[in-house]
């Protein structure tokens, strides 16, 4: 079938398999170019088919040429119904990392559920052994707990007052005024109960029960602070919350660690264009400030960037593992910048439908938006058909 991006709201219903397939080789290609990061072994990815999670894989397999397994929840295709990206990304993975010589398994299935962390580990204890590195990278709006079978729901709203700022919606590029109701306390909790760090121990839990953790083994988890003009409907609001919780439970799992000599990271990343930084208001308009302001400075970086520079240059220097005040590792570093965020700053008030095009770079958005979905990639034929039943090897 011949595949287009169709479009509703903040989501794309369809998946290019070769566009897919693109993006994953285009990510192997970025880390052989850096060199060989003298990193991790045996990896677990909980959440490993997009974004974050994908970059991680890709960078210790390809990096540190590490046995992988990753957790994922996609949609399969169908006859004549694409999969979900993150379906063909796995695909394109597994099929590198075979071509590779690399050990690579994936299961997909809820990561929330006590039935796919029996699984992960009973794959493990049969494969590997024990993991040097879990990288938790979920990325759902809904979780139902494993104990009690209630099925929690986040939110994106302020805590306290009515919140009103700028957005713009990027498939028009229309610059309008928001306001956003503020939360409730079930809101928050429900929040925290899905994006906290709950589901994190859990695994931890269950890896260190099943005596499935290496000696000096280390787990990341994945955070975001962002400036103060997001503040109140991101970090300040329910969203933060739950990185806060997420944040504070790496110290949890520190501590639990200590016999093995392991330890618990976040790592705050940089703003991304994402499904979910799509659906939050105000963001998507920071965000294509802020690809203009950084691609004039020559430092704008991708999930894949990111991430190769967190292992090189933070997690496997052999030193010490550099943190902020708050025992956060920082990669946001750039985007945090005060030069970058000054500018930011200066030009916020000016943004509007009319100046946008000069001020902001939407179309990179808009690129790195379709991109998630395999659309918009150079040396990929849209218009030829394509076989959209792609199966992942390795599937468990």
């Amino acid at each position: 079938m011949v595949i287009e991006p169709r479009m509703r709201g903040f989501i794309c219903l369809t998946a290019h398999p070769k566009g897919c397939e693109k993006n994953v080789l285009n990510q192997i290609e970025y880390i052989k170019s850096k060199g060989e990061i003298e990193g991790p072994r045996k990896v677990l990815v909980i959440g490993a088919s997009t974004g974050f999670g994908l970059a991680s894989r890709i960078t210790s397999a390809f990096g540190s040429n590490a046995a992988t397994i990753g957790v994922f929840f996609e949609k399969e295709p169908q006859e004549g119904k694409t999969a979900s990206p993150g379906w063909y990304n796995s695909a394109a993975f597994q099929d590198q990392a075979k071509k590779a010589g690399l050990y690579a398994k994936s299961i997909n299935g809820d990561a929330f559920s006590q039935e796919v962390k029996t699984k992960t580990i009973d794959l493990i204890k049969a494969d590997l052994g024990k993991i040097d590195l879990v990288i938790y990278s979920l990325a759902s709006p809904v979780r139902t707990h494993p104990v009690t079978g209630v099925t929690h729901r986040s939110v994106l709203k302020p805590v306290g007052n009515t919140y009103t700022n700028k957005t713009v919606d990027f498939h028009t590029g229309i610059v309008t005024s928001i306001s956003i109701e503020p939360c409730s306390e079930e809101d928050i909790a429900n929040t925290v109960a899905v994006m906290g760090g709950e589901d994190w121990e859990m695994w931890i839990d269950a890896l260190i029960k099943a005596d499935a953790l290496s000696d000096n083994a280390i787990t990341i988890a994945y955070s975001y602070i962002g400036p103060a003009i997001t503040e109140t409907v991101y970090r300040k609001g329910t969203i933060g919350k739950a990185k806060d919780h997420l944040e504070a439970t790496a110290f949890k799992i520190t501590d639990k660690l200590k016999s093995i000599h392991g330890k618990g990271y976040v790592s705050v990343n940089k703003a991304l264009v994402t499904q979910a930084s799509s659906a939050i208001p105000v963001i998507p308009l920071y965000i294509s400030l802020l690809y203009k302001v950084m691609k004039e400075k020559g430092i704008h970086e991708g999930c894949i960037e990111q991430i190769q520079r967190l292992f090189k240059e933070r997690l496997y220097t052999g030193n010490e593992i550099p943190m902020d005040e708050k025992g956060r590792i920082r990669i946001d570093d750039l985007e945090m910048r005060e030069d970058v965020q000054k500018k930011i700053a200066e030009i916020w008030p000016q943004a509007s439908t009319e100046s946008l095009p000069g001020i902001g770079d939407l179309p990179g958005y808009k690129s790195d938006f379709l991109n998630l979905f395999g659309f918009e990639f150079s040396g990929v034929n849209y218009s030829e058909d394509v076989n959209e039943n792609i199966a992942i090897e390795g599937l468990q």
